[in-house]
């Protein structure tokens, strides 16, 4: 009869690891491995240079590959400008859900669709006094589903900037079919969303307390703050290079900082007529009507057809939904895991986790899921980490910790965060080492460039990782759509999110990494939209994790 329980040697074996790891663990958050922090006082240099990121300070120069790098992607990504309105902004100038409409375009083969074909619909744009608009810029979101089939799939959007756009629909399921296209923003609200991270990357901001005694104070923080006569201190982190700055308290030293969290928002940000642009229920990821059947029905694949191509859009989707399940198309084939399977799956593997609370949703499902993986007590926040399971019997571990600043965050001490590129360069990597990351959600506030060099930074690291151990797996999660308001609107939208999302592909295309396409995942889903999005589809997300993992044609 096979033994359930760990040998003495593997008990041994195991003890032998864990306290191992969890003396590198307190020895890190001791500050005994890490180089101390510079807690020089300095003020950073104020630039007068109109293209300048921040008008208020620099960072370090990038070298001229990284620069040059930097530019061809803000050029790849550049959003279609909208004329500029006369001041004030009027709201009856720009698009209007209710008076726009989409049509359903015939196919090749009059008003027939087989599976294989692609389907084209034309969406025409009007503003509040029903006149049509003439520019560009619009966001929009187009799906195709079936709620009986719990089908879905995205459809590829292209801009025509006339006023007029068209979306793409690959048809990769028999049976009734449903279009939908969402007026996420107009034009004129992405530029003031697009002004506000050049103009005011400050407007969220954070604070750390600093404490010696029985004395504390409490200053502000951020990627760069506006230079006054009150010195600072730095932060920058010495490896990376990533830039940190707080306010130096009066009475105390830069080394009494000990603890990080979001401060707040500045909440003068909109004049009345720009936050018209922000309505929920208006103008605000808002449906936009169809000017005729919305539904239609697609016909069993002929046999011998060929692949219908559209001469719109050079991508199709990166998946589908039907039945629930997601389906990838090109890459590893998804397969749906049992809890035992999950088990099997990750038996001997160690499971490293980084990024926001996105990512932390799949530690914690995990853990769930799993009766024999066991969360250890760190005596730390729940919300932060970092944090950590292991099953003894599978020998699996599985750690999360939540990436280095800009964090939104409650009160954690700084020595907590980890800076994603710092932490793949302790790691030994191998076969049976798997590296899951995501970072997107907490930059929705600042210039993109910021987050551009982050990941130049955590991409050096993977590649140093991959060269030394190339057998490892890194795994890359996308960002996704979320419910948006006026206030996430303004400092973690879906428009940002989208440009991160572009900005990450770009990063690591042709780079021995993995992604996950989470916001193909949450748009063709059912469920509404949300910055955490709920167990169907994290189930369905870590289902493709382990295809990964675990392939078909490997184990």
């Amino acid at each position: 009869m096979k033994a359930t329980f760990c040998t003495r040697r593997e008990i041994c074996a195991l003890f032998l690891f864990l306290t191992v790891f969890v003396f590198i663990f307190v020895l890190r958050h001791m500050d005994i491995l890490e180089p101390k922090f510079n807690s020089t006082i300095i003020m950073p240099r104020v630039s007068t240079h109109p293209n300048e990121i921040h008008s208020f300070c620099t960072f370090k120069p990038l070298s001229p590959e990284d620069a040059l790098e930097e530019r061809l992607i803000l050029d790849s990504i550049a959003w279609p400008e909208t004329p500029l309105l006369s001041a004030p902004i009027s709201l009856e100038q720009t698009s209007d859900p209710a008076h726009s409409t989409f049509t359903i375009l015939p196919g090749r083969k009059g008003g027939q669709w087989h599976v294989g074909d692609q389907l084209e619909v034309m969406i025409l744009t009007s503003d509040f006094q029903g006149r049509p608009k003439k520019s560009g810029g619009d966001f929009l979101l187009a799906r195709l589903h079936n709620r009986k089939l719990e089908a879905g799939v995205v459809g590829q959007v292209v801009d025509h900037l006339n006023g007029s756009y068209s979306a793409v629909f690959s048809l990769l399921w028999e049976g009734d079919a449903q279009v939908e296209v969402t007026l996420v923003h107009t034009g004129e609200a992405i530029s003031v969303l697009n002004t506000l991270n050049r103009e005011q990357p400050y407007r969220m901001y954070y604070k750390s307390l600093f404490r010696s005694g029985s004395h504390s104070e409490t200053t502000l923080c951020n990627v760069c703050l506006r230079p006054t006569q009150q010195p600072m201190c730095n932060y920058t982190d010495l490896r990376t290079g990533e830039p940190w700055f707080c306010y130096k308290p009066k009475n105390l030293s830069c080394d009494a900082r000990i603890n990080h969290y979001m401060g707040g928002w500045n909440h003068d940000l909109l004049n009345a007529n720009e936050e018209k642009l922000f309505q929920r229920g208006v103008n605000l990821k808002v449906y936009i009507r169809a000017s005729g059947p919305a539904n239609f029905i697609v016909l069993p694949q002929k046999e011998g057809q060929p692949q219908v191509k559209s001469s719109t859009v050079t991508s199709g989707p990166s998946g589908y939904y039907y039945q629930g399940v997601w389906r990838a198309l090109g890459g590893t084939t998804v397969r749906e895991f049992s809890t035992s399977a999950i088990s099997q799956c990750l038996k001997g593997k160690v499971v490293h986790m980084y990024g926001d609370s996105t990512m932390r949703q799949w530690f914690n499902f995990l853990t769930a899921t799993l009766p024999g993986l066991k969360k250890f007590d760190l005596h730390i926040p729940k919300r932060t980490g970092p944090h950590m399971s292991l099953d003894c019997v599978n020998n699996i571990l599985v750690t999360y910790c939540c990436h280095g600043p800009p964090l939104r965050c409650d009160p954690m001490n700084p020595r907590e965060l980890c800076y994603i590129a710092n932490e793949l360069d302790r790691l030994i990597g191998g076969p049976n080492t798997v590296v899951v990351f995501t970072i997107w959600a907490h930059y929705g506030s600042f210039p993109m460039e910021i987050y551009i060099r982050r990941l130049q930074s955590i991409r050096r690291a993977v590649v140093r990782l991959l060269d030394r151990a190339p057998g490892t797996l890194v795994v890359i999660r996308t960002g996704n759509p979320k419910d948006l308001n006026l206030f996430v609107s303004l400092f973690n939208s879906d428009w940002h999110s989208l440009q991160c999302n572009k900005v990450l592909r770009a990063m690591f295309k042709g780079l021995n990494v993995h992604l996950i396409d989470a916001w193909e995942m949450n748009q063709a889903h059912h469920l509404p939209h949300n910055l955490h999005p709920l167990p169907p589809i994290i189930r369905n997300m870590i289902n493709h994790l382990l295809s990964y993992i675990c392939r078909q044609n490997g184990g």
